[in-house]
C-alpha cells in the first residue's frame, strides 16, 4: 500500500531496513552461538539443526511482511530487486556459508552447489506457496509450517504435512563438484513471483513423516536424522532393515531390576531372571557347548510326490533312495539304515554308475547362497566318502536329472538345470575333485523330466519332458547335436513320462495318455506304438534282465509286465489305494521288484507273490508332534490329514490315522491314552491312543489351534489359537470329558486415575505354551514376541511378571524365556527358531529353526553368546523337535521336506 508524501515513505523504508538488519544481526549473533555451543557438546548439533529450521521459518514470514509492504518490486524483466545489504536472505545465505567453511564444516555440512544464475536462484518458497495454494500474508502464513503427529521415532510415516516435494537431493545423492555458477541461456525466466533466496531448494521437515516419504530413500529414516535441517542432506541412509535391532547383539542386562533386555525385529523383550542366577549373572560370558551330541539313527519318509527315478538296490542289500537333504542307504532284511549327510538341501535326482558303487546326487539351491548352491555330489556307496563335487556356481537353480554314461564304463555324467532353458551340460567327472565341464547347451524352453545315457551308443543320450522326446550326440569336438523325435501322425502326448532301453538298444518310452512306445536303435521315429497300457500316464518303464518290460501306471496303481516287444504277458498287480500311484520301479533281488509311489511309500515283492510296505511317510507339511510319556513312541500330523504313531525302537509304523482336516498341532496325555489333535480350522479332536476312536471333537475359534499342551497333573488342557486366544479346559476323571474353564483373551483395562485404557492379553497368535509344575499357571508366546503369564483357573494374565522369574516351569518349549536367551543368534529375529524343548533331565536343549537345523544347546541356555552343536539333514523349515521320554533319542519333523528324523543321543 502506497503512503501519500515522499518523506514519509522514506521514513518508512527507512524504519522497515533498520528493522531487518537488526533481525540479521540477532541471528547471526544466535548462529554464532549455537556454532560455539556445538562445537563444545557435539551432541547438541541436533539443537542446531532444529534452531536452523526454526530461521528459516521466521525469515519466511518476514520475507512476506516485506513484500506486502512493497519492500520487493518486480522489474520489467522478470527478475526482482533486491532490498539494500542483500536483505535478510543475502544474510542467511551469508551464515550457512559460513557454517560450511567454519568449525562444522568439512563433509558433515557440506551442501550441494547449483548450477543456476542468480537469476534462476531467487525462486522463492512463494512458488511452493503459490502451488499449495497458500496466501502470503502473515497471519496465514504460519499455517504453512505443519506439525507432525507422531513422534521423531516412529518406524512409520507420521506427518500429515501436505509440503510440494523439494527440489532439494536425497540424501543418498552425491553432491556435484564444485565450479563457478555460470548463466543458462536456454531456460526463459520464470514468470512467477520470486524472492532473492536460494532457500527454495530446501523443504523445511517437520517430522519423520515428511523425511521418510521422500521416494529417494525407501520411505525411511532412522532418529538421527529425523531432525528440521538442511544438514542432513548428505548423510547416507542405512536400509531399514539394518537399522532394526535383532536378536541378543543388542541385549543389555539391569543389576539393580535384575532384567535382561533384548530386541527381536528391533521390539525389546523384556526377561527376568531368576533369584537363583540373579545376582551372579554376568551376560558377558560364554556357555560352551554340551558334552552330549546327536546322531542320526533312523529316518522317515521317502520323497516320491514330485521326483523320479529315485529309488535303486545296490549291491550291498540296501536299497538307495532320497528325502529332505539325506540319502538313505536302507537294508530292509536286517532294518538298519546307513546315510549320506554331504547335501545342505532338497536332493533331487539320483544316478548310480556302472560299477553299482559310485553314487551321484544332485541338489537344488538353499537358504545360503554360497553354501547351498545346486551343485551335483558324486560318492562311494560303501565308505560314504565324497569322491567329486561338480557344477558348483554353474547351476542356475536346481539339478532334475542325472545319468552316467554306460557304454564307456561310466567316465561321464550328463545333467540338466531345472532352469528356464533347461540347459543339458556333460562332465568328465574324473578331472580333479570338482570335475570338467565338456558342454554345455539349451536343452528345451519346456518341462524335462529325464535324461539317460544310451547303455550300448557311446555319447547317445535321450531326454524327454513336456510334448518332446531328444535324441542328442556328443561328438568327438564335444559338441552336442540334437534330433527331435518325431511323431508323425500318431497322438503327440503332453508328456513323454518316462525312457528305458530294451536289450537290443531300442529305446522305449511312457506318455501321458497311457501308451508305450518303442523308437527303434539309431532312429527318431516311432517304430511301434501300444495305446492303453494304463488308465492315466505311465509314469516308469523297467526292463528287467531277463529281457521282460514292466511299467506302473500313476493314476490306476497297477503294475503291468510285458515282453521286450510290448505285447502283454498278463501278469500285473494293483498297489493299494492308501500307498498311491506308481512313481518309479527299480528291479531288486531275483524276481522281486521296488516300487516307489507318489504318496511317499515305497513297496517290495513281485508280481507274482504281492507287494508289502516296507516304508512309509507323510505327504505334506509336518506341525504336530507328541511323544509318550513313558513309552519309546510319539505320534506325527501334518495337512495331508493323517495321524501317524510310530515306534522308535523297530523304526516302524504302529498306526495310521486318516483325519477328516489338515492338522496343525498334537498331544499325548500325562497317562498316554488320549491324544488331541488339533486341526487348521478350529476344531480339535481326542482319541484314545488304542483303538483310535475319536471319542469327543469340539471347536474353539476359526483359526488353526497352533500348540496343545496337558497340565503335569492331567487335569487341565490348554489350546493355544491363531486368534490370539489360549483356551483352558478341566479334565474329567478319565481324561474323556472336557469342559471349557474359559478362554484366556485380550482384555481392555481402565485405569481410574485416568481415561486411557491399557489392553492385558496377546495381540497376535499364540506360537507356544508350558506349564507350571504345580499346574496352576501357564506361560505363552505369541506371534508379536510377547511373553505373558496366566492363572490357568482364572483365565485371567497375571500382570506382574516380574513375581514370575521363580516359577518352576513343567516344560520349557516357550522359544522366549530367561532360560533361552542364548538360542537366539545376533541378528535373528523372532521367526528364525520355530520350536525348542528341554530334556526330561533338565540339562539339555534342543532347537528347530527355519533353516534346516537341529541344534543341541546346554540347558539353560541364559547366556546370549552359547556355543551348540548344530545339524543338518533336514531342506525345509525343522517345525518341532522333541525328547523321547527317556531322553535317549530326539524326534525333529521337517515342514515341506515331509521328513521324520530321529537323532540318537550320545
Amino acid at each position: 500500500m502506497r503512503i501519500n508524501g515522499r518523506d514519509e515513505e522514506d521514513a518508512n523504508k527507512s524504519e522497515m531496513d533498520d528493522m531487518i538488519e537488526t533481525e540479521n544481526e540477532s541471528l547471526r549473533e544466535r548462529v554464532s552461538d549455537l556454532e560455539k555451543k556445538a562445537l563444545d557438546q557435539g551432541d547438541e548439533i541436533v539443537c542446531l539443526r532444529s534452531t536452523l529450521a526454526d530461521v528459516l521459518r521466521r525469515l519466511t514470514l518476514l520475507e512476506n511482511a516485506v513484500n506486502s509492504r512493497g519492500g520487493l518490486s518486480p522489474s520489467s524483466t522478470g527478475t526482482v530487486t533486491p532490498v539494500r545489504n542483500g536483505g535478510f536472505r543475502g544474510a542467511l545465505n551469508n551464515h550457512i556459508s559460513q557454517l560450511k567453511d567454519g568449525p562444522l564444516g568439512g563433509s558433515r555440512l557440506r551442501q550441494p552447489m547449483y548450477h543456476q544464475s542468480s537469476v534462476e536462484s531467487n525462486n522463492s518458497i512463494k512458488e511452493i506457496a503459490h502451488r499449495s495454494n497458500v496466501p502470503t500474508a502473515l497471519p496465514q502464513r504460519r499455517g504453512v509450517h505443519y506439525q507432525s503427529t507422531g513422534s521423531l521415532h516412529s518406524d512409520s510415516p507420521s506427518s500429515n504435512s501436505v509440503s510440494p516435494v523439494p527440489t532439494s537431493p536425497s540424501p543418498t545423492h552425491t553432491p556435484p563438484p564444485r565450479v563457478s555458477p555460470s548463466p543458462r541461456q536456454s531456460q526463459p525466466p520464470t514468470p512467477t513471483r520470486s524472492t532473492n533466496s536460494n532457500l527454495h531448494f530446501a523443504k523445511r521437515w517437520s517430522s519423520t513423516g515428511d523425511f521418510n516419504n521422500s521416494p529417494h530413500n525407501g520411505g525411511s529414516m532412522n532418529s538421527r536424522l529425523a531432525t528440521k535441517s538442511l544438514l542432513n542432506l548428505n548423510v547416507r541412509v542405512q536400509s531399514p532393515h539394518n537399522m532394526l535391532k535383532h536378536g541378543t547383539r543388542d541385549a543389555t542386562y539391569n543389576e539393580e531390576e535384575k532384567i535382561l533386555r533384548m530386541f527381536l525385529r528391533g521390539r525389546p523383550i523384556i526377561l527376568y531372571a531368576p533369584s537363583s542366577l540373579a545376582e551372579t549373572y554376568d551376560i558377558t560370558k560364554v556357555t560352551t557347548p554340551p558334552q552330549s551330541k546327536l546322531k542320526l539313527d533312523w529316518v522317515y519318509g521317502y520323497r516320491g510326490r514330485d521326483c523320479r527315478s529315485n529309488l535303486y538296490l545296490l549291491p550291498t542289500g540296501e536299497m538307495v533312495y532320497f528325502v529332505a537333504a539325506v540319502v538313505v542307504l536302507y537294508n530292509v532284511e536286517e532294518q538298519s539304515q546307513r546315510h549320506y549327510l554331504g547335501h545342505t538341501d532338497d536332493i533331487k535326482c539320483i544316478a548310480i554308475h556302472p560299477n553299482k558303487l559310485l553314487v551321484a546326487t544332485g541338489q537344488c539351491a538353499g537358504h545360503d547362497r554360497r553354501e547351498s548352491r545346486p551343485h551335483i555330489r558324486i560318492w562311494d556307496s560303501v565308505t560314504l566318502n565324497t569322491v567329486a563335487i561338480l557344477g558348483a556356481g554353474d547351476f542356475e537353480r536346481s539339478i532334475c536329472c542325472i545319468s552316467f554314461s554306460k557304454a564307456d564304463g561310466g567316465q561321464l555324467l550328463c545333467a540338466v538345470d531345472e532352469a528356464n532353458d533347461h540347459n543339458i551340460s556333460v562332465w568328465d567327472w574324473q578331472k580333479g575333485e570338482r570335475g570338467q565341464r565338456i558342454t554345455e547347451t539349451k536343452c528345451s524352453v519346456d518341462t524335462v523330466i529325464a535324461a539317460e545315457f544310451h547303455p550300448l551308443e557311446r555319447n547317445c543320450i535321450v531326454t524327454c519332458g513336456k510334448s518332446h522326446i531328444s535324441f542328442w550326440t556328443l561328438d568327438a569336438g564335444g559338441t552336442l547335436y540334437k534330433r527331435m523325435g518325431i511323431f508323425e501322425n500318431r497322438d503327440k502326448p503332453k508328456y513323454v513320462t518316462c525312457v528305458a532301453f530294451n536289450h537290443l538298444g531300442d529305446v522305449i518310452t511312457g506318455d501321458s495318455n497311457g501308451s508305450l512306445i518303442i523308437w527303434a536303435r539309431g532312429t527318431n521315429t516311432v517304430s511301434k506304438l501300444v495305446r492303453g497300457v494304463h488308465d492315466g500316464p505311465v509314469f516308469s518303464v523297467c526292463a528287467l534282465k531277463e529281457g521282460s518290460i514292466v511299467s506302473g501306471g500313476g493314476k490306476d496303481r497297477r503294475i503291468v509286465q510285458l515282453d521286450s516287444q510290448l505285447n502283454a504277458s498278463g501278469l500285473e498287480r494293483q498297489v493299494p489305494d492308501h500307498a498311491g500311484g506308481i512313481r518309479v520301479i527299480s528291479e531288486g533281488r531275483g524276481s522281486q521288484l521296488l516300487v516307489g509311489t507318489t504318496r511317499n511309500c515305497v513297496l517290495v515283492g513281485s508280481l507274482s507273490m504281492g507287494l508289502s510296505t516296507a516304508l512309509t511317510g507323510h505327504l505334506d507339511e509336518l506341525w504336530g508332534l507328541a511323544v509318550h510319556p513313558s513309552l519309546p513312541q510319539f505320534v506325527t500330523a501334518g495337512y495331508d490329514k493323517s495321524l501317524n504313531l510310530w515306534d522308535s525302537m523297530s523304526h516302524s509304523l504302529i498306526w495310521s490315522k486318516d483325519l477328516s482336516e489338515a492338522a496343525q498341532s498334537a498331544a499325548i496325555s500325562p497317562d498316554g491314552s488320549i491324544i488331541i489333535v488339533g486341526c487348521v480350522t478350529g476344531h480339535w479332536f481326542a482319541l484314545d491312543s488304542q483303538t483310535r476312536e475319536i471319542f469327543t471333537t469340539h471347536a474353539d475359534g476359526a483359526e488353526p489351534i497352533q500348540v496343545i499342551k496337558f497340565s503335569p497333573n492331567g487335569q487341565f488342557l490348554a489350546l493355544g489359537s491363531r486368534d490370539n486366544n489360549v483356551y483352558i479346559y478341566q479334565c474329567g476323571g478319565d481324561t474323556r470329558k472336557y469342559n471349557r474353564v474359559g478362554r484366556c483373551m485380550t482384555e481392555r483395562k481402565r485405569k481410574r486415575s485416568s481415561s486411557l485404557t491399557s489392553f492385558l492379553g496377546h495381540s497376535s497368535f499364540i506360537t507356544h505354551l508350558d506349564w507350571s509344575a504345580d499346574s496352576q499357571l501357564l506361560r505363552s508366546n505369541s506371534g508379536d514376541y510377547e511373553v505373558l503369564y496366566w492363572n490357568a483357573g482364572l483365565c485371567r494374565q497375571v500382570p506382574q511378571s516380574s513375581s514370575m522369574r521363580d516359577v518352576e516351569w513343567a516344560s520349557n518349549s516357550c522359544t522366549l524365556s530367561f532360560e533361552t536367551i542364548g538360542i537366539w543368534p545376533e541378528g535373528a529375529d523372532g521367526t528364525d527358531v520355530n520350536f525348542c524343548d528341554r530334556a526330561n533331565n533338565k540339562k539339555l536343549l534342543a532347537t528347530a529353526d527355519d533353516f534346516g537345523k537341529v541344534k543341541l544347546y546346554t540347558y539353560p541356555v541364559t547366556q546370549p553368546r552359547s556355543l551348540c552343536h548344530s545339524y543338518g539333514g533336514h531342506s525345509s523349515h525343522v517345525t518341532a523337535v522333541t525328547f523321547l521320554h527317556d531322553d535317549s533319542r530326539l524326534i525333529s519333523t521337517g515342514g515341506k521336506d515331509t521328513a521324520i528324523l530321529q537323532w540318537a543321543v550320545v
